[in-house]
């Protein structure tokens, strides 16, 4: 099978797009330091325990396997934290992955899949956003992911590698074979979160802003399952290797769900009353954030099948319940 390396692989969306690489014929090579990232969740390839800023183990990688593309998703991912410590994010998102990239181009990796994220866009005002709106992130996360995209088309055309940013919005749910979920330490997603707390295996459940000019005061999201999101990774890999132009993409549904709606999906989901307590706004989270994912949609042949609201609640609730009988 042919070998792709994929960094950060051990964590919640890379081991997901492991999945679906070996159900579409590849052989997924995960590098991954386990800071954040989980072993038990490698199941479809060899896992090498390293930092992708390593560039010989990298390139030692790529020649081992035969690695002939790449896919990124190590990085750091939490937006208050990412204010209060952006030094940090400087240097595990920007610093660590031009290392990453320097790595695979002196290899000839011929195509990178780039993890990047709606943060790049900060606070719009509007409906829908396209992949042509101005980037001005409001946090330092969202920050770091715009950086690298310019990293990747000045590297793309110098070196001669081709690359997809994939832009997206709000990952939830779980594999719904039940072999992988959501493992953050800190957890700050909603909807494990809400799950935990209905559970009883977490804290009491916390919404943050009840102020945001939207209908209902709190923040909207949209929400992708993390299997549409991993197919699009699978199917952005094959739009490159069939020529498609380098560029960055919208990964989301193109429908706004507020905090509030998740609440009300989740009980229908859950069969259960979810009770929670408002708390202010974080910290550089922007009102409302909606992706038109057209682009994505027409170039990869690609739809979002599994991420109607109450399927991200139950199958994110299946895996939580499976992993605390466990």
């Amino acid at each position: 099978m042919e070998s792709i390396l994929v960094a950060g692989g051990a964590g919640y969306v890379g081991s997901h797009a492991c999945k679906a690489l070996a159900k579409a014929g590849y052989q997924p090579v995960v590098l991954d330091n386990l800071r954040t990232g989980h072993a038990d969740a490698v199941k479809w390839g060899p896992l090498v325990q390293a930092d992708i800023r390593d560039v010989d183990k990298v390139r030692a990688i790529v020649r081992e396997y035969d690695v002939s593309s790449a896919m990124h998703f190590a990085a750091s991912s939490l937006v208050a934290e990412s204010v209060v410590k952006p030094e940090l994010y400087y240097d595990i998102n920007v610093i660590a992955t031009l290392r990453f990239l320097e790595a695979l181009t002196a290899e000839k990796v011929g195509q990178i899949v780039f993890s990047s994220s709606a943060a790049v866009y900060g606070a719009v005002e509007a409906d829908l956003i396209s992949e042509s709106f101005p980037l001005e992130p409001t946090n330092p996360y969202g920050e770091t992911k715009r950086v690298i995209e310019g990293a990747l088309k000045w590297m793309g055309a110098a070196h001669g590698f081709s690359w997809c940013a994939l832009r997206y919005f709000n990952a939830a749910g779980a594999d719904e074979d039940g072999e992988l979920g959501e493992r953050h330490d800190p957890e700050t997603h909603l909807i494990p979160n809400l799950i935990r707390s209905v559970l009883g295996t977490g804290p009491a459940l916390k919404l943050f802003g009840d102020d945001y000019p939207t209908p209902d005061g709190s923040a909207v999201r949209d929400y992708i399952h993390v299997t549409d999101l991993a197919d699009a990774h699978v199917a952005a890999l094959a739009y490159l290797r069939a020529g498609g132009a380098s560029r960055p993409f919208n990964l989301g549904v193109g429908k706004g769900l507020s905090i509030l709606d998740v609440v009300a999906a989740a009980e229908t989901a859950l069969g259960k009353p979810v009770k929670y307590e408002m708390a202010g706004r974080r910290a550089g989270d922007p009102p409302k954030l909606v992706a038109d994912p057209s682009a994505a949609m027409s170039a990869f042949a690609w739809t979002p099948s599994r991420s109607d609201p109450v399927n991200l609640v139950r199958t994110a609730a299946a895996f939580e319940s499976a992993r605390t009988k466990a």
